[in-house]
């Protein structure tokens, strides 16, 4: 029992679900989603897996929530100019696709075709946090009329962010250029959403 990893100070709220969450993304990024269970990650963070389940009900919850914990951490751009809004946020998704967060992106969009949980879990949450950070992005541009009101649809909105993914998850391309990501804001973005 002394060397039970679970033993030893009590923590619960944000302490536990930090430690959780850094516990699932140690694990996806040595063993992938294939190898990830509730199990390792509930010992890796020094807990019980009813802590783990009481919070995600499921591998794909957590799984995509420990990626969400380091890729929406940042604060949204707002300088009062579209361009260097979009290019802001778009930089921080390309940094993100070069950096092992990226590689947790890669593992679990890998496995989607196999887990129904995993693609209907991504698609709620993650997807639709990423909507709504551009969304916010271009309608303050549409308030400021930077940006035509009619661009505040879901597909507009994230056509540089698609179109990024594309060239990570399609192409293949590990690193995003500093100068695909202007080509991709100033030759299609802003073209489509301006007034």
């Amino acid at each position: 029992m002394a060397d039970d990893p679970r033993k030893g100070p009590r923590r619960r709220g944000q302490v536990l679900e930090q430690a959780i969450l850094r516990a699932a993304l140690d694990e996806l990024a040595e063993v992938g989603y294939h190898g990830l269970t509730i199990d390792r990650v509930a010992a890796r963070a020094h807990t019980n897996k009813t802590a783990v389940y009481r919070r995600w009900p499921s591998r794909a919850a957590l799984a995509v929530a420990a990626y969400l914990h380091v890729a929406t951490d940042e604060e949204l751009p707002d300088t009062g100019d579209l361009r260097t809004d979009v290019l802001a946020l778009l930089r921080g998704a390309a940094q993100r696709i070069g950096s092992p967060q990226g590689g947790i992106l890669h593992v679990l969009a890998a496995e989607m075709g196999n887990e129904p949980d995993l693609v209907r879990t991504i698609r709620d949450q993650v997807i639709d946090t990423g909507l709504t950070r551009w969304l916010t992005v271009l309608g303050r541009a549409v308030a400021r009329g930077q940006a035509r009101p009619e661009a505040l649809s879901p597909r507009i909105a994230t056509v540089a962010v698609d179109l990024l993914r594309h060239e990570y998850l399609v192409r293949g391309v590990t690193t995003i250029t500093d100068n695909t990501v202007i080509e991709i804001v100033d030759a299609v973005y802003l073209p489509l959403v301006r007034a």
